[in-house]
This record gives structure tokens, sequence and C-alpha cells, in this order.
């Protein structure tokens, strides 16, 4: 069977969203302690959304403690689908977290804020 150079140009153009959309769907959780020293939280991120949680532990008498979750509050959602990581500033009193694009070069700090991670706007 012969393909023609439309037929080869859309196999190809299908082959490469089809692979795009398995790395983003393969792309995964990151996870990152706090750079404070006295802080036992972890955030995660969803690394092709952009999505930030955070979790640490808790005290509760009587029990071996809890996990207390924070989810995305403002900013810290999904953002436009990219290829996303975690860095911890090497400030021992830091609580937050730079989320960056790695395509873009965009930066955000998100931190915990009452109940919930929030994360400033994006800049460059």
């Amino acid at each position: 069977m012969r393909f023609s150079w439309r037929h080869m140009c859309v196999l190809w153009l299908g082959l490469g969203i089809a692979g795009w959309a398995g790395q983003a769907m393969a792309a995964g959780y990151e996870f990152l302690a706090a750079p404070e020293k006295d802080l036992n939280r972890i955030y995660r991120l969803d690394k092709a959304t952009g999505e930030v949680g955070a979790c640490q532990y808790g005290l509760k008498e009587g029990t071996i403690g809890v996990t207390l979750c924070y989810e995305p509050g403002e900013g810290a959602g999904p953002q436009a689908l990219s290829d996303y990581a975690l860095v911890a500033s090497s400030h021992e009193r830091e609580g937050g977290v730079f989320r960056v694009d790695l395509r873009t070069g965009m930066m955000s700090i998100c931190y915990v804020l009452n109940s919930a991670v929030v994360c400033t706007p994006q800049a460059k």
C-alpha cells in the first residue's frame, strides 16, 4: 500500500500529538519538602498541570497522629499544560517553594495560607 505525502503528514502529526499526550499523562507528580528546618510539610506538584497541594503530619491526642493536607487554593490550581517542577530556596526559614514552568521560564511562589495552598501570579 502506498501513502501520499498528505497521508504521511497526517500520520506524523497524529503520532506527535499522541506522543505529547502520552508524555503529559506519564508526567505524574513531584514532591518536595519545604526548606524551613522546623516544618514537616511536603509539597505535591502535578508536573503536567502545575497544580500544587501540600501535606504535613499533625498531632492528635490519643492517636498516632493525622496527615493534614491542604488543597489547591488561589493560583495553585491547574495552569496551562506544560512541564512544571518545584524548587526550594536555600533559606532555612522559608516555608514556601517555587513552582517553575520548565518550558517558558515562568515562576510563582507557593505556600500554605490558612487552610489552602496559594501561589503568586506567574512571572519571569
